[in-house]
């Protein structure tokens, strides 16, 4: 009688041991579809970590040169209380050529600025260690877009000035002060 009472343990433990390489079977096989799929969407999607982009509130705007990217204004926008007042202009100014450069910034209703920039250099616009660069008078409210011109010599680029005012707390201290400060050269 022992035989008898081993044998069904015996035939418990082939069972599970079937379904335990049936389950382990199935988890592999869920596993390579899943690989397979997600190959698939990789191979389909482009890498976005390739892409150019305007990393903040700003935009980038290309002026000329080899991929139009050796003279350009990085991260531009202009801070102003309201539609008609003036304003402060921040971002940057590039200037990756072998030789010095002059860019002027027009804005509808302002007077241009323009602001040289060194070769091989970049120019900040509206931080503590950059250039203070206002335009008299912005017009387009808050919230709104400019339609601005950035040129250097006779090439220019016609792009969209995003207007910000002092709502969120990083421009808030970038708006022009009853005082104005100084600003680029006006082009007249």
């Amino acid at each position: 009688m022992q035989t008898d009472q081993h044998q069904p343990k015996i035939r418990e433990f082939t069972v599970s041991r079937r379904a335990t390489a049936a389950r382990g079977a199935r988890t592999i096989a869920l596993a390579a579809v899943s690989a397979t799929g997600a190959l698939l969407l990789a191979a389909c999607s482009p890498t976005t970590t390739t892409l150019n982009y305007d990393p903040s509130d700003g935009v980038g705007v290309s002026v000329l040169g080899e991929d139009d990217r050796d003279l350009r204004g990085i991260n531009l926008m202009v801070v102003s209380a309201a539609e008609g007042e003036p304003g402060n202009v921040l971002g940057a100014l590039a200037n990756e050529t072998s030789e010095d450069a002059s860019f002027t910034l027009e804005a509808p209703g302002a007077a241009p600025v323009t602001l040289d920039v060194p070769a091989g250099g970049t120019v900040y616009l509206g931080t503590e260690t950059g250039e203070t660069v206002s335009l008299d008078t912005v017009g387009a409210a808050p919230g709104d877009y400019l339609d601005a011109v950035l040129s250097v010599g006779a090439d220019s680029a016609e792009f969209q000035l995003p207007v910000l005012d002092g709502t969120l707390p990083e421009y808030a201290d970038r708006l022009p002060s009853a005082a104005a400060s100084p600003s680029a050269t006006p082009n007249q």
